[in-house]
């Protein structure tokens, strides 16, 4: 390469932003234009101020509303609405990047998109698809679970963590599916019907992160919708933030608002189970104590006025009944705390079953590093680290002095 002349300027980035701005700024015909388009990414963060992207079917810009002039809007600005704005041209010298800004809206009208939603939403209504009674119940303490999501998105970590964290040994069946674009709708569909098929999942969890109505568009068609309503398998929909809502949330058995909290929907927490059995079984006893107690009382009374006339009469007759009230109050005080003790003991073996110990008592172990996290393979363990080997019967705390790793390992 040659040697730069001397006499040629050369812009730094920011001077050269610094100009554009000015020349953005500085144009007249650029200063409080009118253009009309369609809201779209629209977000107020804590600041007040209106952050959103004006499109149409070819293209789009970035614009901000600032706090002072956001305050004196007379409506709420939403997403796919159309609207006629008023703003001058501007540049974000930082990023490069150029916007609207905004000091005036007027709106137009629902955009196509958010127009298309609510046509699908009130026709499937009218079908009866979001109603609860086709609605299936979720099952308590799944042991098989499906997701529906794409392998490369947040949304699948977020599931597997706290699935992982609450069960760590649970069967889980993964569906790769776009969630973006326009061959989602069919992917989702097909791994919804795959897992149908495939018939062992006991629950389905479909979710994705949040975006905007464009990127959440494939959980807003009707081949989602009848895939999700064609499940015999209970589905829990988690698309978006807790704020986004779709026709595939409708359609759901059950709406989680983010894919977080579905997991943590389907798989409550092991110590919060055992709580909710002990304390109903403990309300049993005390229903039954009571009712026990206020025939008792029932019966004394009774018999006490029963002394004023014919008096061996009906002390016999009290006492027959009182044997007989007392045998049918323990029969069923009896039999209740049986279905009781036998639904606990139910719960308890099937836990027990899912446990990640149980396997141990079978001959098997399970390593940890120093930190506590599960060991899966020789490749996550380098010589000289110390690691804990879990039997059945105690611990192995173990100095790793080699490495071998299966050849098909690598």
């Amino acid at each position: 390469m040659g040697r730069r002349p001397n006499h040629i300027r050369c812009w730094s980035v920011s001077e050269l932003n610094r100009h554009l701005k000015e020349l953005l700024e500085g144009n007249p015909l650029l200063v409080n234009l009118w253009v009309k388009g369609e809201v779209s990414n629209l977000r107020q963060p804590g600041s007040g101020h209106l952050y959103f992207t004006l499109k149409d079917s070819l293209s789009s810009v970035r614009c901000i509303m600032f706090r002072s002039r956001a305050i004196n809007l007379l409506f709420r600005l939403q997403e796919g609405m159309q609207v006629m704005l008023q703003g001058s041209l501007s540049l974000y010298e930082r990023d490069g990047i150029y916007q609207l800004n905004v000091q005036e809206v007027h709106s137009l009208g629902t955009g196509d998109l958010f127009q298309a939603f609510q046509q699908l939403k009130d026709r499937l209504a009218r079908e009866g698809l979001f109603s609860q009674e086709r609605k299936m119940e979720i099952p308590i303490l799944p042991g098989k679970i499906g997701i529906v999501t794409s392998l490369t998105g947040a949304a699948l970590k977020d599931i597997l963590l706290i699935l992982h964290k609450r069960y760590p040994n649970q069967q889980i069946f993964i569906a790769p599916a776009l969630v973006q674009g326009v061959e989602a709708p069919r992917s989702i569909a097909s791994a919804l019907a795959a897992l149908n098929r495939h018939g062992q999942a006991e629950v389905i969890i479909l979710g994705r992160g949040g975006g905007s109505l464009e990127e959440l568009w494939a959980f807003n068609t009707e081949e989602v919708a009848r895939a999700i309503a064609a499940s015999r398998i209970p589905v829990v929909s988690a698309v978006g933030h807790e704020t986004d809502y779709t026709i595939a949330d409708l359609t759901a058995d059950l709406r989680a608002p983010t894919p977080s909290a579905a997991a943590a929907m389907v798989v409550p927490e092991l110590a919060e189970e055992l709580l909710y059995l002990s304390r109903l079984l403990e309300r049993s006893q005390k229903a039954l104590i009571t009712k026990l107690q206020s025939c008792w009382q029932r019966v004394h009374t009774l018999y006490r006025y029963s002394n004023l006339s014919r008096p061996q009469y009906l002390f016999d007759s009290h006492f027959q009944y009182l044997e007989y009230t007392e045998k049918r109050l323990f029969d069923a005080w009896n039999s209740r705390l049986k279905d009781r003790q036998n639904a606990l003991q139910h719960m308890v073996n099937k836990l027990d079953s899912l446990s990640p110990l149980r396997i141990l008592t079978r001959g098997f172990a399970f390593c940890q590093d120093a930190k506590g996290m599960v060991i899966a393979g020789a490749s996550q363990v380098k010589p000289g680290e110390l690691i804990e080997v879990r039997f059945a019967d105690g611990e192995l705390l173990c100095l790793v002095e080699e490495v071998r790793l299966d050849e098909k390992q690598g």
